[in-house]
């Protein structure tokens, strides 16, 4: 077994290499986190509950040899809801058009079944190269660290999986984070950059911001309503009438719930829950579009929507 950890020697080949990786692993194995710890700046929705990432959001990280552009997928699971079976769809087809796959298992869980789940899948998936990454290894000492390497080797064995690599990181702590791009670049096809240099995404703003309403909808509600949030921007448009050196952004916004019950939970008594939404989430899209934004946000009721097909394509699943 090959575990790495960081070393001081410089690759001698000097080609440019572009392409794609992904990062796979059940529900908040750590997918998001790492993809923005390795692009530098908040691309991927981020949330400490499980599930909450819809989007292939694709990270792009610039070196002077490589391209490597991160496309983050759902977590795989067993799918209760339409919503469910269309999202493990996206993750398949995801994973059969990237160069390598980088399978995310937490330093501190044990290798459990949504795990074989996920490595029975990718047992099927012959020619891509798979490289097992250790998360949260911050939260665990090199005891327990070791033990789970172990387990990740034999499960790799079991299953008939060649690890292309091994690595434990942090993306919190930024250990091994570097080491994990510079392991990933040379498993990439040589080849020019695929996209502008300083571009961090191709997710079009509207959903970055789209995704930035729902992480701070979810804030604080989690328990109650994981699942049950959608948003989608209606409008972004600069204002009029504004002096060239006072812009101002337009965003006007709706966030889908399931019922009507839950309208009240995400409003909050007085309105001040959502005001509060308002208020976090404004900042990260001023910081995201570097200009200021006025947000209009409104609850709707979309009853059922991930389990109705209509209502999925609306919502733009």
């Amino acid at each position: 077994m090959s575990v790495r950890t960081q070393s001081s020697e410089q690759p001698a080949e000097t080609v440019h290499r572009a392409g794609f990786a992904c990062f796979v692993g059940r529900p908040n194995a750590g997918k998001s986190t790492l993809t923005n710890a390795l692009v530098g700046q908040k691309v991927a929705i981020t949330s400490n509950r499980p599930q909450t990432t819809r989007h292939t959001v694709r990270g792009i990280v610039h070196r002077p040899d490589a391209q490597l552009i991160l496309v983050d997928t759902p977590g795989l699971h067993k799918p209760r809801t339409l919503l469910g079976e269309r999202l493990n769809d996206v993750v398949r087809t995801t994973w059969a058009e990237v160069d390598v796959i980088g399978f995310c298992l937490p330093a501190d869980q044990k290798i459990g079944p949504g795990d074989r789940f996920i490595a029975k899948e990718l047992a099927g998936i012959k020619k891509t190269p798979k490289v097992a990454v250790v998360t949260k290894t911050d939260l665990v000492d090199s005891k327990a660290l070791a033990e789970q390497l172990i387990a990740i080797d034999q499960l790799g064995k079991e299953l008939g999986i060649e690890w292309a690599e091994i690595v434990p990181v942090s993306a919190v702590g930024a250990q091994q984070v570097e080491l994990l791009a510079d392991l990933l670049v040379p498993m990439l096809p040589e080849g020019p950059a695929l996209y502008p240099e300083g571009d961090l995404t191709d997710e079009p703003e509207q959903v970055m911001v789209a995704e930035l309403i729902r992480e701070a909808a979810l804030e604080g509600v989690r328990d109650e309503l994981p699942h049950s949030i959608a948003v989608v921007v209606e409008e972004m448009l600069p204002r009029e009438d504004r002096p060239a050196d006072r812009p101002l952004l337009d965003i006007h916004a709706n966030v889908y719930i399931e019922r009507p019950s839950q309208k009240g939970i995400i409003i909050g008594p007085k309105g001040k829950r959502l005001k509060e939404v308002g208020i976090k989430s404004r900042k990260q899209i001023e910081a995201l579009l570097g200009t200021p934004v006025f947000l209009d946000l409104h609850v709707k009721v979309a009853k059922d929507w991930q389990r109705d097909p209509k209502q999925l394509r609306k919502l733009g699943f």
